[in-house]
């Protein structure tokens, strides 16, 4: 692999200007977004600052979508502070100790899957599933910001766990932190609506509102002393990375998380990627993609700790900022060095509450229950799908509840297999065409049934070939010749081969002859090594067709046509 990007080696001088703005505007925009996904992590704010520098510009050089952003993410944040939350205090030094590892190992996990060409993985997970999780990720983000907006004390993994701490402090919800946090989010949301016309604007709202806020907390005296949580003190100590490893039980207890986070991580990556590529009718390397998140997140381990991915709306903002290659990437990181060594004390007085309400809108935003729609009206087990995880996540915590997702996922599958839809075909009049009996008017030959098995055969669904069989026997008790159309079968394992070998013998035993036509060529290379082959009591066709008229021609009969609705 070329040590210097393909996008330098042929950069367009014309992009240089779009992208160098776009670096810029990029860095100013997602300055409170940066801020508050940290906090959602439960990290310092200035580490989600940090988080924006080495990382965008590590993913810049090895990634290979042109305007996808990385840095913190909502996702990420929040599985950050679950996989975290129950190991160590948040806020203290082992959390954050914990913070860089997680980042680390999370980083070192992708870049191998990249190296590896494991890109595939990434489509492991179905749409819906995806969907139910980042919905049921945004709730629990949303619950778990409501304490800053009260000013109270209440946490949790769960919705159960956050909804019941959130009543118990309920008669200790501080007033002014309340009108403060409540007040901001009806502000950003009205903006989010209300300048839709003026995207710049609206992109800029909250930032102005954090440039506003620390003014009127310090012009109504409303500090700490008032209960007023502001982000404090700014230092760049948290930008090192501490070697030290933590109590193996400890450290063991983080093994499993980061291999989560790494997989969730891939799965959003690439696909925030590809759909930007689409978009803007590109196209993009998964293996690579995976290199350049992997390097992300390795680089994030030495700039604040924070675990990073590409994230939906700061991609966004990079794109309408007129970003046309990486470079703009690379810019941004470089601008946000610049902020940071500019000063932060304009940070010490930003409310925690403010944060919180940049955080919920934007949760809110990532709630799509048009997916959920969708699913029920087209396919009731992937709307299922949708509803297991998003309801898993809320119930039983992120881990669960991916892991929920995940086995949904693969119980539709199994069972979408295992049922596999099978048709008795007949012939179009006046053409080769062959179809569904029940569905056309169709020409059958008497004493033949040829039936369409439309999925690979395994293991999981012979009992369903088998009881089909068996009825359409039982309702044509003179048939003579069976003949599988295996035009969809791209697989037929060991069980499946044993099972038609004695269905074989079986049907030869009744005086039934067995065929097979359209047989796929690697499915063949496999069975003509088996008895099955060389027991095989009927004949092996090529097409349909061929099997239609040697059929035909056997029974020196005139033959019955058949017409079924």
């Amino acid at each position: 692999m070329p040590l210097t990007p393909h996008w330098i080696r042929h950069y367009p001088r014309q992009h240089l200007r779009d992208d160098l703005i776009a670096g810029v505007l990029l860095t100013v925009l997602v300055i409170p977004q940066s801020l508050a996904y940290a906090l959602l992590a439960g990290l310092p704010p200035q580490a989600g600052l940090y988080a924006s520098i080495l990382p965008a510009i590590a993913y810049a050089w090895f990634g290979s979508s042109m305007v996808q952003a990385v840095g913190p993410v909502a996702i990420t944040a929040i599985m950050t502070a679950s996989v975290l939350g129950p190991l160590a205090p948040v806020g203290s030094a082992l959390y954050l100790q914990l913070a860089v590892w997680l980042s680390l190992g999370s980083g070192v996990l992708i870049t191998l899957c990249g190296l590896a060409r494991l890109g595939f993985l990434s489509q492991l997970l179905s749409k819906p599933v995806v969907s139910g999780f980042i919905t049921g990720s945004a709730l629990l983000i949303i619950l778990s910001q409501l304490r800053f907006i009260g000013g109270i004390d209440a946490r949790g993994n769960t919705s159960w766990q956050l909804l019941h701490s959130l009543w118990a402090w309920l008669p200790d919800i501080h007033a002014p932190t309340l009108l403060l946090g409540a007040g901001a989010v009806v502000a950003l949301a009205l903006a989010r609506t209300g300048l839709k016309r003026w995207p710049m604007w609206q992109r800029l709202f909250p930032l102005l509102l954090i440039l506003v806020c620390p003014w009127v907390v310090q012009g109504l005296a409303l500090d700490p002393g008032e209960r007023i949580a502001v982000v404090g003190p700014v230092s760049l100590e948290w930008a090192s990375f501490d070697f030290s490893m933590p109590h193996p039980s400890v450290f063991s207890a983080l093994v499993g998380p980061t291999f989560l986070i790494a997989f969730i991580g891939m799965v959003q990556g690439i696909t925030m990627a590809q759909a930007l590529a689409t978009q803007r009718r590109e196209r993009i390397d998964a293996n690579q993609e995976l290199l350049g998140l992997g390097a992300a997140n390795i680089a994030a381990t030495f700039s604040g700790g924070m675990p990073v991915g590409g994230g939906l709306s700061r991609s966004a903002i990079n794109v309408a900022s007129g970003a046309q290659t990486p470079l703009a990437g690379i810019v941004s990181g470089i601008s946000m060095l610049a902020v940071l060594l500019l000063g932060t004390d304009w940070l010490n007085h930003v409310p925690l509450a403010i944060l919180a309400a940049n955080i919920i809108i934007a949760a809110w935003g990532m709630i799509d229950l048009s997916a959920l729609r969708q699913a029920w009206a087209y396919d009731r087990a992937d709307a299922i799908a949708w509803l297991g995880t998003a309801s898993g996540v809320l119930a039983l915590g992120l881990e669960t509840g991916i892991a929920v997702g995940i086995g949904l996922s693969l119980a539709t599958l199994l069972w979408r297999t295992s049922s596999p839809h099978i048709a008795v075909i007949g012939r179009l009049p006046g053409t080769q065409s062959f179809r569904n009996v029940n569905r056309y008017a169709t020409e059958t030959l008497p004493r033949t049934l040829m039936l369409r098995i439309d999925e690979s055969l395994f293991f999981g669904n012979l009992q369903a070939v088998e009881e089909r069989l068996g009825l359409e026997l039982a309702q044509a008790p003179d048939t003579q010749d069976v003949v599988w159309v295996m035009t969809a079968v791209n697989r037929v394992d060991t069980s499946a081969m044993a099972a038609l070998l004695n269905l074989n013998r079986d049907l030869k035993d009744r005086g039934i002859r067995m065929h097979f036509a359209e047989v796929k060529g690697p499915v063949q290379d496999r069975l003509v090594h088996t008895p099955l082959w060389t027991e095989l009591s009927g004949e092996l066709f090529h097409s349909v067709p061929d099997a239609f008229a040697a059929l035909q021609a056997s029974r020196q009969e005139p033959h019955d046509a058949a017409l079924s609705i």
